[in-house]
């Protein structure tokens, strides 16, 4: 069983999320891709992301209909920092014998050893670099193993989402159209 893990802080999911998603599902030939918003990110601690239940809510209406996609809230549930390697030895529980691919920004390829338990981390899974666009994926440090997807670089990000909502300009191309509907009706990221 080939089984995807892409976590983050979804704050609030975007259309590049879901894209990178159809592309690890359909260039990994995963069987099942989780989404696993994090409690807290170790590597933003002055992050406060918008409440748990309204980023679980946003994930769950830009997934409706997927089947080859759930969503995780163990990290939410446990509260606290989340750290990948509590959730990579939980799905190694789950799921013994399966292969896990855990899906990362460029951006954090130079810093996996700097994650909590690297040696352990590299053993657990194989991690793939979610591409984007102008950024060439950095080698991955020993012990780390992985590769790259092609498809489907997009230079969104949740930041940019923020500060348009906060400015009054749409999102509508940024984030399927109930996301962007329920965003506006519970006044998230004013």
């Amino acid at each position: 069983m080939k089984i995807g893990l892409f976590g983050g802080s979804f704050d609030p999911v975007h259309l590049g999320h879901l894209l990178v998603a159809q592309a690890a599902v359909e260039e990994l030939g995963l069987d099942k891709l989780f989404f696993i918003p994090a409690a807290q990110s170790p590597f933003k601690p002055d992050s406060k992301p918008a409440p748990a239940f309204e980023r679980l809510r946003l994930l769950r209406l830009a997934l409706a209909g997927k089947t080859n996609c759930e969503i995780d809230a163990q990290e939410i549930q446990r509260g606290g920092i989340s750290y990948t390697v509590d959730t990579l030895r939980d799905y190694a529980r789950k799921f013994p014998g399966a292969n896990f691919f855990w899906l990362i920004g460029t951006d954090h390829v130079a810093k996996l050893n700097e994650w909590r338990e690297p040696d352990e981390l590299a053993k657990l899974a194989e991690f793939v670099v979610i591409p984007r666009p102008g950024e060439a994926p950095s080698d991955f440090p020993a012990p780390f193993r992985g590769r790259a997807l092609r498809g489907f670089p997009l230079a969104v990000s949740s930041l940019v989402i923020r500060a348009r909502l906060k400015a009054g300009l749409p999102i509508e191309p940024l984030v399927p159209s109930v996301v962007a509907e329920a965003i506006r009706n519970n006044r998230l990221y004013l």
